[in-house]
């Protein structure tokens, strides 16, 4: 058993969650799907908290000016959320949802950027399908875009980001 608090801290909310609310859930998936569901949907809510902050109190609707590159206050709130939530999601896939991986951080803080980068650019060509081509509205398309994300992403990390051997 790990000692960390991170693991001791992941263990105590993966067994909460699977305590209180799998058992609702039980009959239509595996308690990983649950847990990683529930951290991705945290996640999620986190980003949007952050991403509405950043832009509205952090840069106050202003462009970020970084030196050589000015970003408009809609792109620079997104890269200030990205950089937390990119910790956050690695935190919460390592310590609760994956942490019987046998993989070393340094071996999982790559890969999961693979797979993270890879679901943006999945993201990327289902809204430029959905959207351009098929002609579906963009917010259902990006619904169904988040689906397909959602697939992806819980494959490629159970499978190579957080393997277990």
């Amino acid at each position: 058993m790990h000692k960390s608090v991170s693991y001791r801290s992941g263990a105590y909310i993966r067994k909460f969650l699977l305590t209180v609310f799998y058992p609702l859930f039980r009959k239509i998936c595996s308690e990983q799907l649950f847990v990683y569901g529930v951290c991705g949907v945290s996640n999620t809510l986190f980003s949007w908290v952050l991403y509405w902050f950043s832009y509205n109190f952090v840069l106050s609707k202003e462009n970020l000016d970084l030196g050589l590159l000015v970003l408009k206050p809609h792109i620079g709130a997104f890269v200030i959320q990205f950089v937390i939530t990119f910790v956050s999601g690695f935190w919460l896939n390592r310590y609760v949802t994956f942490s019987d991986s046998t993989l070393k951080k340094r071996v999982q803080i790559p890969r999961y950027l693979s797979v993270v980068v890879g679901c943006i650019v999945i993201n990327y060509f289902c809204l430029k399908l959905f959207v351009e081509v098929i002609g579906i509205y963009p917010t259902p398309s990006q619904m169904l875009s988040t689906v397909i994300m959602t697939i992806f992403s819980f494959f490629t990390q159970r499978n190579y980001a957080f393997r277990s051997k």
